[in-house]
């Protein structure tokens, strides 16, 4: 396997021309630690990739909770990891790819090769491993995020007037009926709500190609191309963006503030199941 795509099943692992680096990359809302659950038991070989470390810059009411990286940082991080800029990654989390997602898809818009495990840590077949895994340091050289995929706060603003823009956030924080993490309810005005979970099958797996080209026409996608997607903090989105481009829909962009920047802005809100409906702040 040589070009992979964004998602591998446990199957395709032996496929690859190369030596993959699989990385778990598990997280939680509610403040559990990922590194304590993947010293408990992780795919053996897997490294830990933590998102608030290494996928994301200094958090700030005015970048948002998990803002992009500097690039100079994430080459830094990235070697640190011992992850070369030709070594195939792997990523998994427990959380449908929810998580794990966000580096697969800041690999890709880079040109690195990288998949989401498809069912993640629960598709595993034998037995897990225990403690840490490090791999020696490497050098990884600077590459700059592609403007054509990242969208700011200002360019978001108008997105639904003439292209696209998703909400990944469940429902009732879309609706503005629940709040847990951020300032204000609602979303911004225009998005049309798009669950990442609305991706999986009950087994946590993604559905069939078919089945998510449906998904996302239902919503008005034929083409990725012309699509933003945002969620909390830019994280969850991220599995939207693979799904569209795993069921041949093309690549689409992200806005990296998402919620948790727009909702410490001023700027109008809108509440309830209907895009069009606006609360001003």
């Amino acid at each position: 396997m040589n070009q992979p795509g964004p998602l591998v099943d446990i199957s395709d692992l032996g496929e690859f021309s190369v030596p993959i680096v699989i990385c778990d990359v598990r997280w939680y809302l509610d403040g559990r630690s990922g590194s304590d659950a993947y010293q408990a038991g992780h795919i053996p070989g897997s490294i830990f990739v933590d998102l608030e470390v290494h996928l994301t810059g200094p958090a700030s009411g005015e970048s948002g909770r998990h803002p992009f990286p500097d690039p100079t940082d994430f080459a830094a991080a990235l070697g640190g990891l011992g992850i070369g800029p030709n070594d195939p990654v792997v990523a998994y989390d427990d959380a449908g790819g929810m998580v794990a997602g966000r580096l697969v898809w800041m690999l890709r818009i880079l040109g690195h090769p990288a998949s989401l495990l498809n069912g993640g840590l629960g598709v595993w077949p034998g037995p897990l491993a225990t403690g840490e895994v490090f791999r020696p340091p490497v050098e990884c050289p600077v590459r700059f995020w592609p403007d054509s995929r990242i969208v700011d706060i200002d360019e978001v603003a108008g997105w639904a007037d003439q292209r696209i823009l998703l909400d990944a956030r469940a429902g009732e924080r879309y609706r503005g009926d629940a709040e847990p993490v951020d300032p204000r309810p609602g979303h911004i005005p225009g998005a049309v709500n798009a669950p990442f979970v609305g991706n999986l099958d009950p087994t946590g797996r993604f559905l069939p190609k078919g089945q998510l080209r449906d998904r996302y026409a239902s919503l008005g996608v034929v083409d990725a191309d012309g699509v933003t997607v945002y969620c909390g903090s830019g994280v969850s989105a991220c599995h939207d963006l693979l799904a569209m481009e795993h069921a041949g829909l093309g690549r689409g962009s992200l806005y990296p503030g998402s919620w948790s920047q727009w909702s410490t802005t001023n700027r109008p809100v809108a509440t309830g199941p209907d895009p069009e409906r606006i609360r001003q702040a």
